[in-house]
């Protein structure tokens, strides 16, 4: 059973820079698509980077290309999300998931593994 715990997250002024920690438990980490997600209150959840097994292919939304970095260390099973140049429409929960296989990599309908979150706070 897959179990991921977010953490990192925080209170940072605008232009700021956060890195967001996931933790995997579980078997085959070294073979997933591993996303993170966000969710503002009041909307629904977005998605924010992909990230293949090998690390060596990624995708990012349009309001985050640029200023977010994904990344992945498969030998500590622990997924990265660099974030800098933070604005304050990038608050939100953040949450990391694993893809479950079928579906977009885009939908977060495709992830069946989900953390808990971790709230992250940019102020102006």
């Amino acid at each position: 059973q897959v179990q991921l715990a977010e953490s990192g997250g925080g209170l940072v002024q605008a232009g700021g820079s956060l890195r967001l920690s996931c933790a995997f438990s579980g078997d085959s980490f070294s073979t997933l698509i591993m996303d993170w997600f966000r969710q503002a209150p009041g909307k629904e959840r977005e998605f924010v980077a992909s990230v293949l097994w090998n690390g060596l292919g990624a995708s990012y939304a349009e309001s985050v290309k640029g200023r977010f970095t994904i990344s992945r260390d498969n030998a500590r099973n622990t997924l990265f999300l660099q974030m800098n140049n933070l604005k304050p429409e990038d608050t939100a929960v953040y949450y990391c998931a694993a893809y479950k296989g079928t579906g977009s990599t885009y939908n977060p309908r495709s992830f069946d593994s989900w953390g808990q979150g971790t709230q992250v706070i940019v102020s102006s």
